[in-house]
């Protein structure tokens, strides 16, 4: 990991990015990870700016005039500039998390504002300088699509240490076991983040690995060595503060074993 910093390290003081792009996957651990980084008050601001589904929310939090004022080229300039600047939270570094899903529109969307690069890498790197992009992602699949499914069931995706709801997307369900939905997200999540492997050999870049695994047994230990990896000041250890907390619960582990019992006929 040090060497992937030190090996882009440049005449930027002591700072060796201009941004990071958090890759992942549903289910990662990407929310903790933005949470913290934000929390550090020198690594940016980081937000899922590009996912389709948000982006009139955000143009209308921005105060960006009405799209159908506009060409969608003074659109996607404008949205630019402020997702930029709302990345960096008054920072030095701008942070994005991005799924592999909205990756190709985001690079059709960068083509648009500055055409005729040679690749995916060049259009982000001249929108956001130079990017240390880390691949967040999760060994255990079947844990990783039970989590999905039991989020997408029950409306709940996130929750605060104390139990509090953090982000609920839907009216509360009952959670139900089912097979073939868990088997189709895993297939779906592995297919994401193997896409993610072969675009960053495609464009030629050395990612920063993140393990959910980690991230989740240890938020300060895996927050500091990013810091250290982006070139930013990091807090104490012990003043890191996980905002986010775990849903996996017995309901988790059941279906877990029922999976693996019903695989097996």
């Amino acid at each position: 990991m040090a060497g992937v910093a030190l090996a882009a390290m440049h005449a930027k003081g002591s700072r060796m990015f201009d941004a990071y792009i958090i890759c992942g996957t549903p289910r990662t651990g990407s929310t903790l990870l933005c949470k913290l980084l934000a929390s550090t008050k020198t690594a940016g601001d980081p937000h899922s700016f590009y996912r389709r589904q948000d982006v009139s929310e955000w143009a209308q939090e921005w105060n960006l005039p009405a799209r159908d004022t506009m060409s969608d080229l003074e659109f996607n300039t404008a949205y630019l500039g402020a997702a930029i600047t709302a990345g960096k939270g008054g920072t030095g570094i701008f942070g994005l998390r991005l799924m592999r899903e909205n990756l190709d529109e985001l690079s059709a969307i960068l083509d648009q504002i500055f055409p005729r690069l040679p690749s995916d890498k060049a259009r982000l790197e001249r929108a956001f300088g130079d990017i240390l992009y880390i691949h967040l992602s999760r060994e255990n699949k079947l844990a990783q699509a039970i989590s999905l499914v039991k989020a997408e069931q029950t409306g709940l995706w996130h929750i605060a240490p104390d139990g509090t709801e953090i982000e609920r997307v839907g009216p509360p369900g009952e959670p139900r076991y089912d097979f073939q939905r868990i088997k189709q997200e895993v297939t779906e999540l592995e297919a994401y983040d193997a896409a993610w492997n072969i675009w960053f050999a495609a464009q030629g870049i050395t990612p920063l690995r993140v393990g959910y695994e980690r991230l989740s047994s240890s938020p300060p230990a895996t927050l500091l060595s990013i810091c250290e990896a982006l070139g930013v000041q990091a807090p104490s250890a012990d003043d890191v503060r996980p905002g986010v907390a775990k849903l996996a619960d017995e309901t988790s582990l059941d279906w877990m074993r029922r999976y693996h019992l019903d695989a097996a006929v």
